[in-house]
Formats: structure tokens, sequence, C-alpha cells
């Protein structure tokens, strides 16, 4: 129930003063009456007086009916409109009322930022800093803090008026007591809350393996996330290895991956905390429970030639069928594919094939043979495009095509700019980076070219072909 609907319904107090007035009020009516009568019938200007009093009983009735009403509908003390003093409805701390942000009516142009400062653990120090903003006019959208061993991390979410430097906010932050102060730009991504992102980073996760490193990316911002496998693909054991709990070292955090080997993410512009860390154990933890997983949706297409082919995530599972693939392929398709030795393919294919690593996908006849891998593989803070078509299915548009979903993946998963490397010669490769149509930069050493496409302004959605060209199957 609602404060209007309580003040309406509530049963208002009774008032003796005013009974009292209005029984005088009738002992003197009665008094006057019964005067005026005898006045009437003995003396001689009776019908004037009874005229008169008729008028002055009218005035008084009108007068006594005007009074009770405005008393009776006044509103009590400390309701709005009342002479007491008016509570004013609940709002949120740091709110301005309507029309008073700029005294027109309207708020100023403001921006986004993400900060995070170091308080001591003690009464009011979070105060100091909300005032200090606040006398800036800046509005706190989110607060997290992280708890350390001396002292807490306060993270914050603001908005403050474009023309307030950060300089000059990191200035007031550090007057009120915080310090190791960092800030950076926000965007309309960060005003989602926490646990809503963070049970979305786990869905996604638990949707498909390759998304834990993007996930950790996500949950952490900016930082270098490496994937080191137990065994390397050359078949040496590798020495870096991490405890089941994971180690944490200020700017870098060592977690064990749950395939094996290690996950190492690195953050040197700030270090990480304990809160961070439990929740990237989390998620690694989540994904060591549910195991190796892809999604199975796949799509059939249907070539100009008339040829239908099926596209679909491929993972560890596929060894086989890429390893029939590999023998099938000449060794310059195999050369232009890999830059070195062809006897070394068959030992990268495993780690190839590893969602941990990134996304595969692969190309199946409409008999069930694989003729055609493409890789998107995570590569730090870069990734990188490689194709692979089997001699007898080049020249179709599969090439093409893969690269094209490979991208629209990258585009996905909010990657700023992916990466080929292959031979200067290999035309058809060159070919297909030149169609996304979308800005290149290219570097040729000693016959290697490495060719970069930028993403950030690719919509994932033309990337990929027309309705009418595929057929979807789940």
């Amino acid at each position: 129930m609602t404060d209007v609907t309580s003040a309406k319904s509530a049963r208002r107090p009774h008032h003796w003063r005013r009974d009292l007035i209005e029984l005088a009020a009738l002992f003197t009516a009665v008094v006057v009456a019964d005067t005026i009568a005898k006045t009437v019938v003995k003396g001689p200007d009776g019908p004037y007086l009874l005229v008169a009093s008729a008028v002055a009983l009218a005035a008084t009735t009108a007068f006594h009916t005007w009074w009770a009403r405005r008393h009776s509908h006044a509103p009590p003390a400390g309701d709005p409109g009342g002479g007491g003093t008016s509570p004013l409805p609940p709002q949120r701390a740091g709110a301005r009322p309507a029309g008073s942000a700029t005294g027109t009516g309207t708020e100023s142009e403001t921006v986004l930022w993400r900060m995070r400062t170091t308080v001591r653990d003690a009464p009011g120090s979070l105060a100091a800093l909300c005032t200090a903003l606040a006398r800036h006019g800046v509005d706190i959208l989110t607060l997290q803090t992280h708890p350390l061993a001396e002292g807490t991390v306060d993270e914050f979410l603001l908005r403050a008026p474009a023309g307030l430097q950060a300089d000059r906010l990191t200035g007031e932050i550090a007057a009120a007591g915080g310090h190791s102060t960092w800030i950076e730009r926000a965007d309309a991504h960060d005003l989602v809350d926490t646990p809503t992102r963070l049970l979305g980073l786990a869905t996604r996760t638990a949707l498909d393996a390759a998304e834990l490193p993007l996930a950790l990316r996500q949950l952490l911002g900016r930082c270098t996330i490496h994937s080191l496998p137990a065994v390397s693909p050359t078949g040496r054991p590798n020495r870096e290895s991490a405890p089941v709990e994971g180690v944490l070292e200020e700017t870098v955090m060592r977690l064990r991956d749950p395939n094996g080997g290690v996950i190492t993410v690195e953050r040197p512009y700030l270090p990480f905390t304990p809160t961070e860390f439990a929740r990237a154990r989390a998620l690694v933890e989540l994904d060591a429970r549910l195991g190796p997983r892809v999604p199975r949706s796949r799509d059939v297409l249907t070539l100009p030639e008339g040829n239908e082919i099926t596209v679909r995530r491929a993972d560890q599972s596929d060894l086989v069928a890429a390893r029939a693939m590999h023998d099938r392929c000449s060794d310059r398709t195999l050369g232009l594919r890999y830059h070195g030795p062809v006897a070394d393919a068959d030992r990268y294919l495993n780690h190839l094939l590893s969602p941990r690593f990134g996304r595969t996908l692969a190309v199946l006849t409409a008999s069930g043979r694989l003729v055609a891998l493409g890789h998107l593989l995570w590569d730090g803070d870069e990734t990188e495009v490689a194709l692979l078509v089997e001699d007898d299915w080049q020249r179709r548009g599969i090439g093409s095509e893969l690269l094209r979903r490979l991208i629209a993946l990258a585009v996905e998963a909010g990657c700023g700019s992916v990466y080929a490397v292959t031979q200067s010669s290999n035309t058809g490769m060159v070919a297909a980076m030149r169609a996304l149509n979308l800005p290149l930069d290219y570097q040729i050493e000693e016959g290697t070219l490495v060719i970069t496409a930028q993403l950030d302004a690719a919509p994932a959605r033309r990337l990929l072909p027309d309705e009418a060209y595929r057929r979807q199957e789940r």
C-alpha cells in the first residue's frame, strides 16, 4: 500500500473543541429564535424582523458549511500541501530533482569512467570517496569491493561531466584517501551489473569449451591469456605447471587447465585482486566439471556446382578423420598450410583441434568424408585464421566460405583483428582475404606473407552466407 492510500484511509483524530463550539452555537441559535418569535408576535415590525432573521440564518448556514468543509479536508500536519514538514518520497542517493541539474531541466553531457582505487579498511573511507565524487557532480552507477589483507580495493563505474578530466578526478580521489588509483573510459557494455555479467560468462563457458579463454578475458579486462598444453605439438613435455588451486602473483595468475597444462593470465597495468582470482578459478572449475564439449549445430550448404556439404564445429574426436584428409593432401597443399616440414603436420592436429586453443570448423561431404578444416586460434592478444582444403575440393568456394564463417566467429568473440600466415605464392588465400571487403595490412618477410584484417567495423551477419544459400540442422 502506498503512502497516499494509507493517508486517505487513515482515521482522523476527534476534536472536542469543535463539538463544544457547535453546541454553544446551537444554544445561541435557540435563544435568538425565541427572542425573535416573541418580538414578531407582540411588535408592529414583526414581518420585517422575520425576513431579516431568515436572511441571517441562511448566511450563518453558508458560513458554517464553508468552514466545516475547509477544516475537514485540510491535509494533516506533515502531508504535502499542509502546514507541517512534508516528507519527500525516497530517492536514490546522488539523484538530482527534476529540473535542478543545470537550472534548465536538461542534464549536461556526461561520460562513463571505470575507476579502481585502494583505501584503508576503516569506517568512513568509502564515504570520503563518495563525498569527493559528489562535489564534482559524479554519479556512482555501480560499486564493487575487493577486500585485501591490508585495505580494500573499490571499483566504480562512474558517470561524470564531460569537462571533468581524468587527472583532476584522480587528484580528488587521492585527496580523499585513495591511492594506487587506475582509471579508463568505459562504454555502455559496462553498464551490465556484475552478477548478470558473471552468469552470462558462465553460460557461454558451459555451452562451448572454446569460450573459456574469451570468458576470462572479458571477466578480467584487457589482459593476455596463454594456454600452454601439457605436451607441446612437437611431443616434448612442458616444464611449466600450476597447482590445483592456482597461483596468484600480483599481475600474473596461473590456473591449471582442465585438459592438462597451464592457463597463464597477465595484466601488467593493474594487479589482480583475490576476488578476481577466485572468479577466474570458478570459471575454470566449471569448465573442468563439464568436460570436453562443442556446439553440435551444423549447416548444410549447396555449392554452385550442385554438391551438398555440411559445415560444423570440430574437436579432438575428429582427429582420425583429419589425419586421413592429410594423407590425401599433396605435399604442396600441406606446405602452404603449415609453412614447414610436411612430416610435422600430423603433430599439430591434436593441438589445433583442441577447443582450448580456438575454434575449428570442419567441412564434410554428403558421404561424411572430411575434406576441409578452418581454424580460429587464440594467440595471446591476437587471433589467427588458417585454412586447409583437400586438393580435389579446392577452387569450389569452400575456403572462402570457411573464412567468412571464421571471421564472423571472431567478430562475435570481440576480436579487433585477425591475421593469416601463408606464402606469397598462395594466391587462393590472398584472394579469399580480399573477398572479405575488410581493411587489410600486408607484411612480407623472406617469402612469408602475413595478412591482417581489421574487424572493428565488421557486422557478423554480413560475413555469413545468405539464408537462401543454407539450411540449418540442429
